[in-house]
């Protein structure tokens, strides 16, 4: 299965404890020693040949692709928008993008810095999030470890720090200082609140039975659930859990698993069985199912902006959420490929081209054109964005 993340908490690099806080007394606002600051956001796609084990990074500013290692027996990658975890069957190689972002709410920090391995993680991990503080590894065996997130940013992984355990891998997320970590205690449905020693200190009321899929949001967490969402979100150091029902009856393979979005938006999607797409307002706190046709891939700006789904065929399509009808298509891959995937930032959308060798750069805000095509001397099986 593929490692999930939704690492929004936005994963930066913090070597000042926030903004009002200087690291010197003569370091600038925002400062972070290492890296360039820069005024506009630092996207690089990483790219793994699952054939080679060759991982790349494509940098969207310059256009230049830089090799990041070489990883035997690719299977998966993701990423929490600096670092990319390319999983293998024994453990996750651990690339530093160069690429992030810091947000401050009112305000953000755009990053770059130079590309380098930054170690391995040993296991089979499934579920991987991080914060600015530490970085939450759940493995195939259920077990889950905790990393220090200044000590990657710094170039090593430690050994980690042992958390819980599980009867199956569950995402454990960092979360507003805490943790939270459902299929908790004796009932297997149930969403606890830990420190970050790993103390319990709270039990969700609302449940969340049989977890799939997660995704960290604006608005908070959001966990798939058989019966719907749960958002988890936090005030005061009080934490609140909601539930979103589906509002109709819903098959085990029509279940959202797999979250996308953009990151800071508060719209999510996910396929919905073999031919519709499932978007989740979590602002408004309403479920739609799309019904797109067969699809592969799909994700969203959010905000009124098209829903985008790769359809079986090969054709992007472009659909409104809130009619359902759909408003655009383009044509893309001439082979179809599951691997595919869409990546959405601000103004892009992504997607990767295994059969082709290349990445198409489309403007979803215009009739999704290609706006951009970058051909590759390497095989883009795997794909995941970073600087966001």
């Amino acid at each position: 299965m593929r490692l999930r993340t939704i690492s929004v908490v936005l994963a930066a690099l913090l070597l000042a404890v926030g903004c009002g806080k200087d690291v010197t007394a003569e370091a600038p606002h925002g400062y972070v020693e290492g890296a360039e600051e820069t005024a506009e956001q630092q996207s690089r796609l990483v790219l793994a040949d699952t054939g080679t084990g060759a991982v790349q990074i494509l940098d969207l500013i310059t256009e230049k692709v830089s090799p990041a290692g070489k990883v035997g027996n690719v299977r998966e990658l993701t990423t929490d928008g600096r670092f990319a975890f390319v999983g293998t069957d024994s453990g996750a190689q651990v690339v530093d993008s160069g690429a992030w972002m810091v947000d401050h709410g009112d305000h953000v920090h755009y990053y770059r810095a130079k590309i380098r391995a930054a170690g391995e993680i040993h296991g089979r991990a499934r579920h991987v999030h991080s914060d600015p503080v530490v970085t939450a590894v759940s493995f195939q065996d259920g077990s889950v470890r905790v990393y220090d997130r200044t000590k990657l940013e710094a170039g090593a992984v430690d050994e980690g720090r042992s958390f819980v355990s599980r009867a199956k891998p569950v995402p454990v997320i960092p979360y507003q200082e805490h943790l939270l970590v459902p299929g908790a205690g004796g009932r297997r449905d149930v969403v606890e609140v830990h420190d970050r020693q790993g103390a319990v200190k709270a039990s969700l009321e609302q449940t969340c039975p049989d977890v799939r899929g997660e995704a960290v949001t604006r608005r908070g967490v959001v966990f798939g659930c058989s019966d719907g969402a749960l958002l988890v979100t936090a005030k005061d150091g009080q934490f609140t859990g909601l539930k979103i029902p589906y509002g109709v009856p819903v098959a085990g393979r029509d279940r959202p698993s797999d979250f996308r979005h953009r990151v800071g938006s508060t719209t999510l999607t996910a396929v919905a069985g073999n031919d519709a797409v499932w978007v989740l307002d979590v602002t408004k706190r309403t479920w739609k199912v799309v019904r797109t046709g067969p699809v592969v891939a799909a994700n969203t700006p959010g905000e009124g902006a098209p829903l985008l789904a790769l359809a079986a065929n090969g054709v992007l399509k472009g659909f409104d959420v809130v009619t359902g009808k759909q408003t655009a298509a383009t044509k893309l891959l001439s082979r179809p490929d599951r691997r595919s995937v869409i990546e959405v930032d601000t103004s892009r959308a992504y997607v990767n081209d295994p059969v082709a060798r290349k990445v198409y750069e489309i403007d979803y805000n215009d009739d999704l054109r290609i706006a951009r095509t970058f051909p590759l001397d390497f095989t883009p099986s795997l794909m995941a964005e970073t600087g966001r």
